[in-house]
């Protein structure tokens, strides 16, 4: 794909088929994540953020939900919902904490563990995977310059924790 464009030091829009660009990247960008996800399923039979669930209570055996919404950077009815979906095919085991019980603790079953190490890498996905690799100053540029298009859209920041794979 070109990435050649002209410059205009940002002052109104000088080259016309630049938004046909931008938009076939974002096509590229989403048949990625896209595919990544297709794989993830065919090899491990679960989705994507299930996936990543598994990865995160591995890396930290005994986090709660509230730890694997952080880290997945999801809300917590989400994390529990993936939670729910992961115990009932018996990949994770959950029990409450004895200091406070209405806390509760996450491990991986040995059946999580089995998943896991057939599962295709990167576990987190391959969007939040290349944006953590970037050079910070590209990352900022990237989220302000995202901001401006999302501000275009008039969404707001609905579906900003909601996983990828839900979308």
């Amino acid at each position: 794909m070109s990435t050649s464009h002209s410059s205009n030091g940002g002052q109104g829009l000088a080259d016309p088929v630049a938004p046909a660009r931008v938009l076939r990247q974002f096509r590229v960008l989403f048949n990625a994540v896209r595919g990544h996800f297709r794989e993830v399923e065919r090899a491990a039979g679960i989705g994507g953020a299930q996936l990543w669930a598994l990865s995160e209570i591995s890396a930290a055996p005994g986090m709660g939900l509230g730890e694997l919404a952080a880290a997945l950077d999801i809300h917590q009815s989400t994390a529990s919902n993936l939670v729910k979906a992961l115990l009932e095919r018996r990949l994770v085991a959950l029990a409450r904490r004895a200091d406070d019980r209405r806390a509760v603790q996450l491990t991986l079953s040995a059946e999580g563990a089995a998943l896991l190490a057939k599962a295709p890498a990167p576990f987190r996905g391959v969007l939040p995977t290349a944006l953590g690799e970037l050079d910070p100053a590209v990352l900022l540029r990237l989220e302000d310059d995202l901001a401006a298009l999302i501000g275009k859209l008039q969404t707001g920041d609905k579906g900003a924790r909601t996983p990828l794979a839900d979308l």
